[in-house]
């Protein structure tokens, strides 16, 4: 049974997990195990979202290099399957006596044998962390004692495997960031392309279904803006989408972008011409630059211009535009979209 000293710091390993620093809580939470349970070294590891490789977030005696390439080889052993299936750790000096364990033993493996007994740890146990839903990375702790790891020991750190696992995914605080509501669709996305998928999104249909909403993507990173709100359509509907500026997190998820969407009919029944020429009078472009952008007339032009006056609302084409800026009644272009973007 554990004590009440490993109760208090299984609580507060969990009151880390309201931390918006999480690699000082991650770190922090490795030395309330360390109070709470035998170890000599100690290290949490996430998966990248992007390569699938183990990173090390924080460590206790473990280099990140060594703790990464040590997770690099481990997962590619049968005792990594083992890990990830079991949802007690299971630990070096159990594993011969688990019946659930009917594969090879630890002890008498190659990792055992060339990398874990020659640092001079005689057990250790490793846990999977999964965080809604995904397995998300590793916590292996080492001691040079042997047989430390009973069970009780093992429950201990199951109990705060899931703090562990919200410190460690790079994703856990993605929309609370930007403060995104539950519903729509969201993803972030890196400067070289790749697309990370958040937990419990789904991925928007502008990134799924039209290319050229990337050449979008990328003038909003140049601008170095930090949102912009815009009307796109994808699939044959509008969307309503919100591009975020979102922080790197250091060594895992580049500068990004993170995109917002979800569904809606264009706003005061504006049909997409009108939404087009409202976005280029929003550029300060005349009727006349209008028409010669849009292979129109500019007799046609004034008739939107007059049309999207009734239907917002609006007395002039100056609030018009304020009101277009103001509440994201745009689908702008690469080339214009740098004056709607929130600094």
């Amino acid at each position: 049974m554990p004590s009440h000293h490993q109760i208090a710091a299984a609580a507060r390993i969990g009151m880390l997990t309201r931390e918006r620093d999480t690699a000082s809580a991650s770190a922090q939470a490795l030395r309330e195990l360390a109070r709470a349970l035998p170890l000599d070294a100690a290290t949490l590891l996430t998966i990248d979202p992007l390569s699938g490789s183990h990173i090390q977030v924080a460590s206790i005696g473990y280099t990140a290099e060594a703790s990464q390439v040590l997770a690099g080889e481990f997962v590619g052993t049968p005792w990594y399957r083992n890990v990830v299936r079991r949802e007690l750790p299971p630990s070096i000096s159990q594993d011969a006596e688990d019946p659930e364990d009917a594969g090879p033993r630890f002890r008498h493996g190659w990792f055992y044998a060339e990398r874990v007994r020659p640092a001079g740890f005689r057990d250790g146990v490793t846990g999977a962390l999964r965080h809604q839903g995904r397995l998300v990375g590793l916590v292996h702790l080492s001691t040079e004692s042997a047989d430390a790891y009973d069970t009780d020991a093992r429950m201990l750190l199951a109990s705060v495997i899931p703090a562990l696992a919200a410190l460690a995914d790079p994703l856990a605080h993605a929309g609370d960031l930007h403060g995104l509501a539950e519903e729509g669709a969201a993803s972030l996305v890196t400067g070289d392309g790749g697309v990370i998928d958040l937990p419990g999104r789904d991925r928007p249909r502008v990134l799924r279904e039209d290319d050229s909403f990337r050449a979008l993507l990328d003038a909003f990173t140049a601008t170095g803006g930090r949102r912009l709100r815009l009307l796109w359509r994808a699939g044959g509907d509008w969307r309503r989408v919100v591009l975020h500026r979102h922080p790197s997190v250091p060594g895992l998820v580049p500068d990004a972008v993170l995109v917002h969407e979800t569904s809606t009919e264009l706003p005061y029944g504006l049909s997409p011409r009108e939404l087009e020429v409202l976005t280029r009078a929003a550029t300060g472009q005349t009727n006349q630059a209008i028409a010669q952008a849009l292979f129109l007339s500019p007799r046609t032009v004034h008739s939107h211009v007059e049309h999207l006056l009734r239907k917002t609302g609006c007395a002039s084409r100056a609030e018009a535009t304020a009101l277009a800026v103001r509440d994201g009644l745009l689908r702008p272009d690469p080339d214009h979209l740098a004056r709607f973007v929130e600094r």
